[in-house]
């Protein structure tokens, strides 16, 4: 598993200009079940992606892809760990180290 944290390297405005595009990515993200939950940070200074995957490489490479990247609104810090330890909701999700 995943956490993916978003900062801004832009003024809001550029973000939010961009905000619609970003969200359609994430529903693609969503549709493939490769992310499991995400927000706006508070302050909104970036925002947090969970994702699911083995591949650490592949986790980069959709990171480079969304749009606030892509137009140089944000970074992405990417930190994998073992969730060997969940609610009953994301059982699924359990892994083993």
């Amino acid at each position: 598993m995943f956490v993916l944290e978003l900062s801004y390297t832009a003024p809001l405005d550029r973000v939010d200009a961009l905000m619609k595009e970003h969200v359609s990515w994430l529903d693609a993200q969503y549709a493939a079940e490769v992310f499991i939950a995400s927000g706006r940070k508070n302050p909104r200074d970036g925002g947090v992606v969970l994702a699911v995957g083995d591949d650490r490489a592949a986790i980069e490479r959709l990171a480079a892809t969304d749009p606030f990247v892509v137009n140089g609104v944000c970074a992405y810090r990417i930190t994998e760990f073992i969730a060997t330890k969940t609610s009953q909701a994301l059982a699924p999700y359990r892994q083993q180290p």
